[in-house]
């Protein structure tokens, strides 16, 4: 169980590393790693940053992940016990460890010292035409009386054709103008549906459990 453990702690590390690659993507750009003053990022295009400690903590996680098949190995042994699992144990005891309290370090300081970019994370919302916000009114029609059948269609309905519109149309402006869906929610109301502040709204009490009792 210890290298096992070793292996979904080195998981979780990646799934966070994979996640900041993800948004420092220069089409995406919602948060990036520190970039020092005179850093250098891509070899071949200057303006790219590269998330370089993110990729190799991903990397790490797997040598970290790869320890965890030969120790289950070695839970089999002959006569209740031999020396086999020894020589194993020699090599993935202390790599996986020293390699896990490295990760866990570099982790630390990549989301200590991240970038983080709000304006960029509202401009990519807003530039979806409200779909993110479908969910909210299919519940309100079903709320409504309708279907969740019904209720379905005609949301996704109005969101393809924002979808196939890349954004330029906007789902609210649809829905109120589609007289199935007028006729369950007045304008009002979907304008609450549309508002951001829902979503945000437990923010500060999620940090609040997660921070509140730890110690600066």
């Amino acid at each position: 169980m210890f290298f096992a453990t070793l292996g979904v702690i080195a998981s979780s590390i990646e799934r966070l590393a994979t996640e900041i690659r993800h948004l420092q993507r220069t089409e995406v750009l919602e948060a990036e790693e520190y970039f020092s003053p005179g850093q250098k990022g891509s070899s071949a295009m200057p303006h790219k940053r590269n998330p370089v400690l993110t990729e190799n903590l991903t990397g790490l996680a797997r040598v970290v992940r790869s320890a965890v098949v030969p120790a289950m190995e070695n839970v089999a042994l002959w006569h209740e016990r031999d020396i086999s699992h020894s020589s194993v144990e020699r090599f993935i005891g202390p790599d996986a460890t020293i390699t896990l309290d490295f990760a866990l370090a570099r982790l630390t300081s990549v989301v200590d010292k991240l970038l983080v970019y709000p304006e960029r994370m509202e401009k990519n919302l807003n530039r979806m035409g409200g779909l993110i916000h479908s969910q909210r009114v299919l519940l309100a029609l079903t709320q409504a009386g309708l279907s969740r059948e019904d209720s379905y269609a005609l949301v996704q309905r109005n969101a393809m054709k924002v979808w196939e519109s890349d954004g330029q149309l906007s789902l609210i402006h649809l829905l109120k103008n589609d007289p199935e869906v007028s006729a369950k929610l007045s304008a009002e109301q979907l304008e609450s549906l549309f508002d951001l502040d829902y979503h945000l709204k437990e923010v500060d009490a999620i940090f609040e459990r997660v921070f509140g009792g730890a110690k600066a």
